[in-house]
């Protein structure tokens, strides 16, 4: 056992390597040209429509820039989708090469790859539309894409053109072979069979070759018993035989020869061509081609060789014929080993393969779920969409589906290519939805996994739960009602009713289920019979493969945007997120999936799908449907604004009348120390804020200053002193338009809507509004001997002003809690977002700890804190602030920062966390009188700062604290920082005088320098 296990072991790993290296040989033969490559690659299909489908897939791959430039693919149906037998295919091939492809019968100098891929699966019948060739194989490539069996082919055989000088491979489309190419020794004429060694029980099902001790083929043996292959030395003595793989390489003359069959001087003699390629001959590659290269073959064994159709006089002929054209050819039998067989037969065998023996593959990195939006599922799913809700049972095999609502799948299952909502899959069924080209309506098709469609009903064969008899039986239909002249199989039986919409024909094909376990109606029956019922070879036959791609690509595009969702609403940087979707990122059907979905989101989810949207369609310079980046970027932060801006406080004018004739408000700017950032939306929304701040006064002046009086005529007129502009508004339209940056009445207009005078939405009349109150309004702002960028709040602090002096207009005495909140709605209604620490720092002296809880509402808590007179007057002499001569650099700073939070940079996360920890601490050591450890919070709060904005600093704020440095124990930033003021903590026994005079020494006349600053106990 152990020296079983060891080499199982060892194959294994061989395997393995053999398997990465036949990857890396694919990738060679698609990027270089120099590469040995197939001449031609040529599939077989069953009819026209599936060679479309087939199609379809070689164009997909090629647009993705997957295939080798250099090799001609070539999709070959049946004529007139006939069942010609996979001989009759090889001499259609023979024949497309030589007339379109201007062989003329010379096949000397090709390498050409055959994979024979158009049977009609009738034991696998959810792949009869589509083929086999391309169902799912349950890994991932190492490029990202999922793997088909038509993938593994190529990148399996990929290294087998320098093998071999000339000739062709043909393979079979449903056995998957993995070996390594350098084993094989292509020096052969005629044919050379690929076998490899497996066991003799694993034998008995299949084909065994008999070696004749030289390495040639001395005979066949097809599903032979144990004891027959032992008594025939068929058998090694380690109890394995030489397994016929269906993978078989013919020369050129071998293939010269075939082609003789139907051709004379490199020309199609239509007699001949129409005699070996018809239904009823139907020749066999394997059964017909092959048979007379063995050594020990005879005419007279070839004649009673099972046929792939029925034996008849057309047959014996072509037989008579094949047998003088290719019996002096011998057979040379290449025997790999290690090796894997991997046959993809029965529905039964696939589920038993992809869910019980999967772990056997785990070596090939075979995985149960492959590109699945769910991370943990029971059973084994492949290119699907699994809703939240849906159950699936052990066991069960889903590809290629969605499945949505509370479905279940139950035990032993096969769903493929459905949409299924609330929907109960029975244990052991499987539910296959095709749609018809015809008409366009689909069928859904239910059988059970072990039935097998090529049973007849004179064969007890069977149906889901019971049989085809039962099934008449229980329907009380006669066999003339479900079968025409064909065979009584379940594959002719036209059971399965057709409807325009997907759900309807579920509805239908459902109730077969009833109609097998008895509880179908009467009614049901009776509607069951009088519709157009088609059966699983009709289906196959009028299946419309066109959809396939389309249907796959928007399962893996609502696979890949589930996915990403899900990371990024479990926090995840958005730019690790959205390589989800590959490094190209998103595509506008993903764009819109996404955008569909964020009418439906919570705040903190839109706003995040949002910002990575916008990010990535700046990165990718994508516009989808004439919506550019900057768009997405604004729906993002309009978002934000419109949760935040609480317009329940913004609606109460009607009961407001004024009351003052002329208010002056003014307010001193404010210094921040601790929490800086965590006080702006979204985060202080989502997380709470903590901060602490202080008052100033500069040169001993309240900076801040807004008017506010009563006019006789009925309109608003506006001032901005700084900027010596003046304005008047007769409209309410007017007053509305309040976000553009450029407007000098932005803030002014902003206000009268905060504080509930004109509505931010809508019509209204603003003279009837201004009568209401009792006259026109002039509103009037300064801001006195302050550096515009100073980094001191005055922007809040101004709108704090507005509102506060608007309130006592109108004899409202708002808390402090109110006012906060308006001036929060404000600066949204501006678009200009900001937090809540300006307007709390400007309009309540003191140094503060503010703090909030999350929610939407801001429940703004304020603590002064007591300093005793010691600390309070050691803190005044050892604070200073310094300007930088340079206004802070006009940068979308604001959604840089904010954008760092909701995208999910875990250099903002963690900054913003330890800013509040920061305040805390700092809180205490003020209160606890210690200076200098508070100086040393400072300098950490500004390390942390520089993380979650590098831009905070520059050369000039870097210059200006290494000059200094010897003077000070604790250095900051003032509000966002990159210019305008700084903050220092002098060391002991350092005065402002001597700073002062240090920096105009160094700086001279730049604008450097030390301001009078005051704090406003």
């Amino acid at each position: 056992m152990k020296n079983i296990q060891k080499y199982r072991r060892l194959k294994n790993l061989f395997l393995r390597q053999s398997y990465l290296d036949a990857w890396e040989d694919y990738m060679r033969s698609v990027r270089k040209n120099s590469y040995t490559q197939w001449d031609y690659i040529v599939l077989t299909a069953s009819n026209e429509a599936q060679a479309e489908a087939f199609k379809c897939q070689i164009k997909y791959r090629q647009e993705l820039g997957v295939l080798p430039k250099n090799t001609k693919f070539l999709v070959i149906p049946d004529p007139e989708g006939k069942r010609i037998g996979s001989g009759g295919a090889t001499l259609q091939v023979l024949r497309v090469l030589s007339e379109q492809e201007g062989f003329f019968g010379n096949f000397q100098g090709k390498r050409i790859l055959v994979i024979h891929s158009g049977g009609d699966s009738k034991r696998v019948p959810q792949y009869s539309v589509y083929g086999k060739l391309f169902s799912p194989v349950p890994r991932v490539l190492p490029d990202g894409r999922s793997s088909t069996l038509f993938d593994e082919f190529l990148i399996g055989m990929a290294g087998v053109p320098s093998r071999f000088k000339e000739g062709m491979l043909v393979l079979s489309g449903d056995v998957l072979l993995l070996f390594n190419p350098l084993q094989i020794d292509a020096q052969f004429s005629g044919a050379a069979a690929i076998s490899m060694k497996s066991p003799v029980e694993i034998g008995k099902d299949h084909g065994v070759f008999l070696n004749d001790g030289t390495d040639h083929v001395q005979k066949f043996l097809h599903k032979q018993t144990v004891e027959t292959l032992q008594n025939m030395g068929a058998v090694n003595n380690q109890g394995n035989v030489d397994l016929d793989t269906g993978a078989v390489l013919c020369s050129a003359e071998m293939l010269e020869a075939l082609f003789s069959l139907i051709a004379e001087n490199g020309e199609i003699q239509e007699d001949r061509y129409s005699q070996f390629v018809n239904e009823r001959s139907r020749i066999s590659f394997y059964g017909d081609f092959l048979y007379p290269l063995a050594k020990e073959s005879t005419l007279e064994q070839f004649y009673l060789e099972q046929p792939e159709g029925e034996f008849c006089d057309e047959l014996k002929e072509c037989r008579t014929k094949i047998w003088e054209a290719l019996h002096e050819f011998p057979m040379k039998l290449i025997c790999l080993s290690p090796a894997e067989f991997i046959h993809f037969g029965t529905t039964g065998e696939l589920l038993s393969l992809l869910t019980k023996e999967i772990s056997d593959y785990e070596f090939l990195d075979w995985k149960p779920l492959v590109s699945v939006n769910r991370e943990e599922c029971s059973g084994a799913v492949h290119n699907s969409f699994i809703g939240d809700s849906v159950k699936v049972e052990e066991d069960c095999y889903i590809e290629s589906s969605m499945l949505t609502g509370g479905t279940v799948v139950h035990k032993g299952a096969v769903v493929s290519m459905v949409t299924l909502e609330d929907i109960e899959v029975p244990e052991n069924s499987v539910f296959h939805s095709v749609r018809l080209r015809e008409n366009n309506e689909y069928v859904l098709r239910i059988y059970g996994v072990y039935d097998n469609p090529k049973k007849t009903l004179e064969e007890n064969g069977t149906f889901l739960n019971g049989t085809m008899r039962q099934l008449l039986e229980n329907a009380k239909v006669g066999v003339q009602d479900i079968w025409n002249n064909e065979e009584h199989t379940l594959w002719t039986a036209k059971i399965y009713p057709s409807a325009l919409k997907k759900r309807d024909a579920q509805k239908a094909s459902m109730v077969l289920l009833h109609i097998m376990d008895g509880t179908a109606t009467e009614e049901e029956i009776l509607n069951w019979k009088n519709q157009r019922r088609y059966s699983l070879q009709e289906s196959f036959m009028l299946g419309d493969t066109t959809r396939f791609i389309e249907w796959s690509t928007e399962l893996q595009n609502q696979i890949m945007v589930e996915k990403f969702l899900k990371r990024l609403f479990a926090g995840e940087y958005y730019i690790p997120a959205l390589k989800i979707f590959g490094e190209s990122e998103l595509n506008e059907r993903q764009f819109d999936i996404l955008m569909e979905k964020v009418e439906h989101m919570t705040f903190s989810e839109k706003i995040r799908v949002l910002y990575a949207v916008s990010r990535s369609m700046k990165y990718q310079s994508a516009v989808f449907h004439e919506i550019a980046y900057d768009k997405v970027e604004k729906m993002c932060f309009d978002a934000i604004q419109k949760a935040v801006c609480l317009e329940d406080n913004c609606n109460e004018g009607d009961a407001y009348h004024i009351q003052r004739d002329k208010v002056r408000v003014t307010l001193p700017v404010r210094v921040n120390w601790g929490g800086g950032w965590t006080d702006t939306p979204p985060y202080c929304n989502e997380k709470g804020g903590v901060v602490l701040n202080a008052a100033i006064l500069l040169k001993g002046e309240r900076q801040i200053e807004v008017e506010v009086r009563k006019l006789e005529k009925l309109q608003v007129e506006f001032a901005s002193l700084d900027f010596q502009a003046y304005g008047t508004a007769i409209s309410a339209e007017e007053i509305q338009d309040c976000n553009n940056p450029y407007d000098s009445f932005a803030l002014h207009k902003a206000a009268l809507i905060a504080c509930g005078i004109i509505p931010q939405h809508g019509t209204a009349n603003l003279q009837d509004i201004l009568k209401r109150l009792g006259g026109g309004i002039y509103i009037s702002t300064r801001v006195c001997n302050v550096p515009k960028g100073s980094g001191l709040g005055t922007s809040s602090i101004l709108a704090g002003a507005a509102v506060k002096a608007i309130g006592e207009f109108l004899g409202e005495d708002w808390p402090d809690n109110v006012l906060y909140q308006r001036v929060l709605n404000l600066e949204q209604i501006m678009s200009t977002g900001g937090g809540w620490q300006d307007q709390v720092g400007g309009l309540t002296p003191g140094i503060k700890y503010i703090t909030t809880k999350p929610g939407m509402k801001q429940e703004i808590k304020v603590e002064h804190i007591e300093l005793d007179e010691e600390t309070k007057a050691e803190l005044q002499e050892r604070f200073a602030l310094i300007y930088t001569g340079q206004r802070r650099l006009a940068r979308n700073l604001l959604r840089y920062v904010v954008g760092g939070y909701i995208g999910g940079r875990l250099e903002s996360i963690e900054a913003l966390e330890e800013m509040k920890h920061l305040a805390v601490l700092m809180r205490y050591e003020l209160e606890q009188g210690q200076i200098d450890e508070f100086a040393k919070l400072l300098n950490r709060h500004w390390e942390i700062s520089k993380k979650l904005d590098a831009e905070s600093t520059n050369t000039c704020i870097d210059q200006i604290f290494e000059s200094c440095e010897d003077l000070i124990d604790g250095k900051f930033i003032s509000g966002a920082g990159g210019g305008g003021f700084l903050q220092v903590i002098l060391k002991k026994g350092v005065t402002k005088e001597h700073l002062k005079g240090r920096l105009r020494n160094v700086f001279q006349d730049s604008g450097v320098d030390v301001w009078e600053s005051e704090f406003l106990w």
